[in-house]
């Protein structure tokens, strides 16, 4: 394996690093942030479902930008807007002011995560085996530190921009030297002849066969149905622990931090599931351990058992994700830039949809029959896992353009 490509993997995983943190420091200080601008709990679910809706937006730009832009630009200078919209969350006085640093957040955050995915799986193809897990694995580690920094500021008082300054100060410059190694395209260039041909025949099947992403849809749902799972850890997960489990502030912080480590431990060992066992079997198991998450979340009499059914969540969520990008690229292999930035759309509408649900259900009913939603979706993907089911390998030659290729198996087929 080349060097361009080890270095273009090494500083694409530490970019998932850098987002999955700042996400994390924003998310698990949702209730901090309530506190500091007066945000009702009425009004909460609006801020909530604003940035996944600018997302969504700025997704949808990134499908049409990257088609005269190499993606590793978008993504060099998406990450640092995002950084600096975390800080602007943190440092205002008045509604007007969070809610531009969110909507630029969510824009910035859209153009970030389809980015990502797109250099992920033209990496992965190029490398013959299945890497996307790893890259994911980096973002959940990276939550790990952002949720633990957001403990120690909750443990000490801090204001959130003094949580928020040091992170910020350190990774937006490594971020912006790391993002000099990403690799567009291609087997074995950083964005050469082959990663524009990529590029120019990925718009040209998008433009002629717009119909053709239909086959997209049973891994659009599976994506929305994961990211409803997803965000109602990540949006109320704090709030749970503290408004109906009896939690404290501190403790309030943890349940993402352990969901982000069993999404760590889950997608470190995923790969070999995955090549043992296949990705039917393995999106199949992580829909079913998901949804006995949720069922212990919503039964729990404390935070600890609560903290179970977070754990229980991590370890069925984390695979799903990843692998459904991986089996975007495969599907497209011509066309993956376009196929992951409208699969990313659903990333969002997940979130759109989660947050708002759970928000309205939690006011109307109660917070434990909330988790209940999100339970029985999760269990829907089962019935979608054949989607995942794979062909043939199909590596090699950036020129061969097959109807199908394995971005999810190893080059040995095992």
């Amino acid at each position: 394996m080349t060097d361009v490509l080890r270095r273009g993997r090494a500083s694409l995983a530490f970019g998932f690093f850098a987002q999955g943190a700042a996400f994390a420091l924003l998310v698990t200080r949702i209730p901090a942030i309530q506190d500091r601008y007066g945000i009702s709990d009425g009004l909460l679910p609006v801020f909530l479902a604003a940035v996944p809706i600018l997302a969504g937006v700025g997704s949808v730009a990134t499908e049409y930008v990257v088609r005269r832009i190499r993606p590793s630009r978008v993504l060099r200078w998406s990450q640092p807007v995002v950084m600096l919209a975390l800080l602007g969350v943190a440092a205002g006085d008045r509604m007007a002011e969070v809610a531009l640093c969110l909507g630029v957040f969510g824009l910035a955050v859209g153009a970030l995560d389809a980015s990502m995915n797109m250099l992920g799986v033209s990496l992965q193809r190029a490398y013959g085996r299945s890497i996307m897990l790893g890259f994911h694995a980096a973002y959940s580690l990276g939550g790990i530190m952002g949720a633990s920094l957001a403990w120690a500021g909750a443990h000490w008082h801090q204001s959130l921009f003094l949580s928020y300054l040091p992170v910020v100060l350190v990774l937006l410059p490594l971020t912006l030297v790391g993002s000099r190694w990403y690799v567009d395209g291609g087997a074995g260039g950083a964005g050469g002849a082959g990663g524009e041909g990529a590029r120019a025949a990925g718009a040209g099947a998008a433009g002629a066969a717009p119909t053709a992403f239909r086959l997209l849809l049973p891994l659009c749902l599976v994506m929305t149905f994961a990211y409803i799972g997803d965000s109602t850890v990540s949006n109320w997960s704090a709030k749970y622990v503290q408004d109906v489990l009896g939690g404290s502030e501190q403790l309030a912080t943890l349940p993402y931090n352990v969901y982000m480590v069993t999404t760590l431990v889950g997608r470190a060992v995923g790969d070999f599931g995955v090549r043992r066992f296949g990705a039917v079997a393995v999106v199949r198991l992580g829909a079913v351990v998901a949804a006995l998450g949720f069922g212990v979340v919503a039964a729990a009499p404390g935070a600890w058992v609560g903290m179970l059914g977070f754990t229980l969540l991590g370890l069925g969520l984390c695979v799903i994700v990843p692998q459904t990008f991986a089996a975007a690229g495969r599907l497209f292999p011509g066309a993956s830039d376009a196929a992951i930035a409208r699969l990313n759309i659903f990333n969002y509408v997940g979130f759109l949809i989660g947050s708002p649900l759970v928000g309205a259900l939690g006011d109307a009913w109660n917070y434990r029959g909330a988790m209940l939603v999100p339970m029985v979706l999760v269990l829907v993907m089962v019935g979608y896992a054949r989607s995942f089911a794979p062909e043939r390998d199909r590596y090699g030659d950036v020129h061969e353009r097959p109807r199908t290729a394995d971005v999810g198996r190893g080059s040995n087929g095992v």
